[in-house]
């Protein structure tokens, strides 16, 4: 799997590198993926872009909050990961006006805010401090970036290093919180090829974003995997112009791989994730 290139290569590539490295620079540097004009909705559709239906349950779950907190003066609604803002427009347009009317809607998101959306809509490049009511990270935590691991002739994990044309080779033996989290969540054997995507920062991520919620839900939703049935080769993919592609990280196609949510869901102490 690894000394393949995948896609062109530039003329002045960079060093080789760890999976996780080059994808934030390639999804969220100045000239990443997630800053492009046309948005991720441009190149894919989520369960949020293909039906008003998805925006209508999610809806449908707040207000189920707002029943079990009492239906408080001020209610929060956080779009983590929220795009262009489609999740967020599309559940204030489904809540009740009573509800509506005291919902504090948040889009967090890295890209600049989109012109026209929704005035009530609170921009942010963070979840709030302290959050009442629903924190919403759809199809966030795949798009974390992770180092990869992959088992060598000697049955040793090493970290993929990677070019900005997708070519790979492996590097250090992976070692200290990376060993730990693998040896925990998601063992390698010695067979040769064997890869794992090393999901300890979406762990902390999530761990993170979901500490805000005072008084409330965080629910994750992501393409994912749980510890009895983990990918032998791992997931990492990319996707451009609605099309599968290979992961190169170049800037020009989203880089996600499936996320170990029983991993990310200890992490917070919070319940084993279910499969839908």
């Amino acid at each position: 799997m690894t000394q393949e290139t995948r896609g062109q290569r530039r003329e002045t590539p960079e060093s080789p590198r760890g999976w996780r490295a080059a994808a934030q620079e390639a999804l969220y540097g100045p000239a990443g993926f997630y800053r492009r004009p046309e948005g991720p909705g441009g190149h894919f559709r989520t369960s949020v872009h293909a039906s008003r239906l998805f925006s209508g349950a999610v809806a449908e779950l707040l207000q189920r909050v707002d029943a079990a907190l009492g239906r408080p003066a001020a209610l929060d609604f956080v779009d983590m990961a929220a795009g262009r803002g489609e999740l967020v427009t599309g559940v204030l347009a489904a809540l009740p006006r009573e509800v509506a009317a005291r919902v504090r809607p948040y889009a967090v998101e890295i890209a600049d805010r989109p012109d026209g959306l929704d005035e009530r809509v609170v921009w942010r490049g963070e979840p709030p401090a302290e959050i009442t009511g629903l924190l919403f990270a759809n199809e966030w935590l795949d798009n974390v970036p992770v180092d990869v691991a992959e088992t060598d002739r000697a049955g040793v994990p090493r970290y993929v290093l990677v070019g900005d044309d997708g070519s790979e080779r492996l590097g250090d033996p992976v070692t200290g919180a990376d060993a730990d989290w693998l040896a925990r969540w998601w063992p390698l054997g010695a067979e040769e090829g064997a890869r794992a995507e090393i999901g300890l920062p979406r762990d902390r991520a999530w761990a993170a974003v979901a500490s805000r919620v005072a008084h409330g839900l965080a629910v994750a939703v992501d393409y994912a995997h749980t510890a009895d049935a983990r990918p032998p080769f791992g997931t990492l993919t990319g996707f451009r112009a609605g099309r599968e592609t290979a992961p190169v990280p170049d800037g020009t196609c989203d880089l996600t791989a499936h996320v170990a949510l029983d991993a990310c869901a200890a992490a917070d102490g919070r319940p084993a994730p279910r499969a839908c």
